[in-house]
């Protein structure tokens, strides 16, 4: 008998009825050779820390830190836990091939091998690798069946990031928590949570929120002109560029007013007028976090509530696997897309459009015409386990308002990525205000000025998005145009401009002041959790970064819901805010890698270093074990944060030989030079 396991029972049923396995039993399906059985989600889970020592089990400093000399697993302790495992363990004992038909991911990966291992299996194991439900993805993953040793290096990265996230939460959450536990009120006695993704997060929007606080606005001022109904701006020198072309800041008000004023005694010259034609394609294919990002600025989709929204179109075979994070797709692919389209092409007119489209171009060549291959949009070389996410074919019926919502911005970023390039005409203006002698020098004495414009020539792909589809109705919150109406702004279109004509202006002066970052929206935080807290547009450079991105696409959205349930963050709007409590974790954390997401980022890319086989699990978790000792001893030695033994107001803060009280200006005593001992602080 061949006994497949799959990671959900809805997944599982999917499966059984391809095989032919339709007779139901409790907790599995069987028919045509074929037992299909499967988990929900996490069976098994690495042992507590009682688990492994009867003293662990107490919240004590001297216990720390708890490093198993091996780690090991258990069965969950739930009822239907236990039930489910008992079944598939019985057959498992009794087949003769096992297919692991686990989520074709790191995480699915684990969720099966643990239950393998603790069932005692010693039959032959197979793997079912596919990208989506669908019968025919089904049928041919089967027919496509590789030995389970192929994914062994898979497996052992998602094993070194549970254990990983063990040994720091474990150790780091108990060593703050018993650390600072007379800080806090009586009131307020939940531990610490400290984690390897959910600190760095957190820490994140800690330092953008003191970064709004401790902001001082700067004055500054900027000259513009308006000449034939069109806003030219001055070109001001930039302060780092010695170099720049244009006039140096303005300091005061007076200074600006003077040089208005000048201004208006010479007429306005166009010195430079430059026409370029260029061609814009469609935006790419969607990963996950770029999908949780559109779906957070278009309808205020939390990233939890998007993944379960794209996991249930996936299980509704719809959509393809969605704990990717690639936009491109496999080479495999292409001549699939033909039967894609037509199978949602009665639900989107956008489908037929393209074949017209496709159909002028060919009468237009004599040409016949197929569908672009571009390599934006085709390249192995950016795929490893999966593609982007696409439709599937299959008709989408019988989906929820929101599944809808999400389904069509993948539709539609699927069928955009085959129409023509969006062509454009970019016109930039150049001016001076000058006396006759430097009127048309560019570097001359007078003030030079620049407007630019877009115009649409032929809209291409642009087109997809124009063409709402039925129930797509304008964006809910009153700010998601804020992008479009830029884009608007930049595609205005400029009358005509000759280089050396010459005509009356009129210049202002305007006051500004700098404003401050804007906080967090769950969109702005997963670009920051994928590029490792640098802010990245150019996506060629994001993903370059993602590789250092901190959490994978598939837990970004459990850590960000993990922050508001331990009440670490709260929401306002689509703005993300910390907590008093979330800002004092991070205030009393002094090991960088626990809330640095540049060097957590580094510690996920050794992660994905041992998929690759460039790494080898045994020395990352030496790292690992190394770094927890690290951490404990930084916690137990150092008194920053502690309240004063003094005052008890306070508390302890660093100076360069000692420590001392942050009430030293309201008078405490409180004073004590370094002395570390190292070896006795274990």
């Amino acid at each position: 008998m061949i006994v497949c396991i799959a990671e959900k029972p809805s997944v599982g049923k999917d499966i059984a009825k391809v095989l032919g396995a339709t007779t139901a039993h409790d907790g599995y399906m069987e028919g045509n050779g074929y037992q299909v059985t499967w988990t929900f989600g996490h069976l098994c889970a690495l042992l507590d820390p009682n688990d492994y020592n009867e003293q662990w089990k107490s919240w004590n400093m001297s216990s720390l830190p708890m490093i198993p000399n091996r780690f090991g697993i258990k069965v969950v302790d739930d009822k239907g836990v236990q039930k489910q495992f008992k079944i598939i363990q019985s057959l498992f004992l009794q087949a003769d091939e096992i297919i692991n038909c686990g989520d074709a991911g790191q995480e699915g990966e684990l969720i099966q091998r643990w239950v393998l291992q603790k069932t005692g299996a010693k039959c032959p194991v197979k793997r079912l690798w596919i990208s989506s439900l669908t019968e025919d993805a089904i049928r041919e993953g089967f027919q496509k069946l590789k030995d389970q040793s192929e994914y062994q290096r898979l497996y052992e990265a998602g094993l070194m990031r549970s254990i990983g996230d063990w040994l720091l939460g474990m150790n780091a959450t108990r060593a703050y928590t018993l650390r600072y536990k007379n800080n806090r009120s009586k009131d307020d006695r939940a531990p610490l949570s400290v984690g390897r993704v959910q600190t760095p997060t957190l820490a994140l929007i800690v330092n953008r929120q003191q970064e709004i606080d401790h902001f001082v606005p700067r004055t500054y001022w900027e000259i513009k002109t308006d000449y034939r109904g069109v806003t030219f701006n001055a070109l001001v020198k930039k302060e780092d560029e010695k170099e720049s072309v244009g006039i140096d800041p303005i300091q005061s008000t007076e200074e600006g007013t003077k040089l208005v004023e000048q201004l208006r005694q010479w007429p306005f010259t166009v010195t430079k007028v430059e026409k370029k034609k260029g061609a814009e394609f469609a935006p790419r294919l969607f990963d996950l976090t770029s999908l949780q990002v559109e779906c957070n600025r278009k309808y205020s989709y939390s990233a939890d509530k998007t993944l379960n929204l794209i996991q249930s179109l996936y299980e509704k075979h719809v959509t393809t696997y969605p704990r990717v994070d690639t936009t491109f797709l496999s080479d495999d692919i292409y001549p699939k897309v033909p039967g894609i389209l037509k199978g949602i092409e009665a639900h989107f007119p956008q489908v037929g459009r393209l074949r017209e489209l496709m159909r002028q171009e060919q009468e237009k060549t004599g040409k016949q015409q197929k569908l672009p291959k571009s390599k934006k949009v085709f390249d192995n070389s950016k795929v490893t386990d999966h593609h982007a996410i696409i439709p599937t074919g299959q008709p989408p019926v019988a989906l929820t308002e929101e599944e809808k919502k999400v389904y069509d911005m993948v539709a539609l970023r699927f069928i955009a990525a085959f129409y023509p390039e969006c062509k454009t005409s970019t016109t930039t203006i150049w001016g001076c205000v000058a006396d006759e002698q430097n009127r048309t020098k560019e570097d001359g004495d007078g003030m030079l000025f620049k407007t630019s414009g877009k115009q649409i020539l032929v809209p291409g792909w642009r087109e997809v998005f124009e063409r709402r589809v039925a129930g797509d109705e304008k964006p809910e919150n009153e700010n998601e145009n804020e992008d479009e109406n830029k884009e608007q702004e930049e595609e205005k279109i400029l009358p005509e401009f000759k280089e050396k004509e010459s005509g009356p202006h009129n210049p202002s002066l305007l006051e500004k002041q700098t404003t401050p970052p804007k906080p967090y929206t769950e969109a702005t935080l997963l670009r920051a959790m994928e590029t490792a807290g640098k802010l990245v547009e150019d996506e060629e450079l994001r993903d370059a970064l993602k590789e250092n991105g901190i959490g994978r696409p598939s837990t970004r959205a459990e850590i960000i819901k993990k922050l508001f349930q331990r009440k670490y963050i709260v929401s306002k709007g689509k703005s993300l805010y910390p907590t008093p409590v979330a800002v004092e974790l991070i205030r009393i954390i002094h090991t960088p890698i626990l809330k640095s997401a540049e060097l957590t980022g580094q510690w996920e890319k050794k992660l994905r270093m041992i998929e690759r086989g460039e790494m080898k699990a045994k020395d990352f978790l030496d790292e690992l074990k190394q770094l927890t000792q690290e951490v404990v001893y930084e916690v137990k030695t150092s008194k920053v944060g502690m309240l004063c033994p003094v005052c008890h107001q306070g508390t302890v803060i660093k100076g360069r030989t000692a420590y001392g009280c942050s009430r030293w200006r309201e008078g405490c005593s409180y004073r004590e030079p370094f002395a570390v001992d190292k070896q006795n602080a274990h």
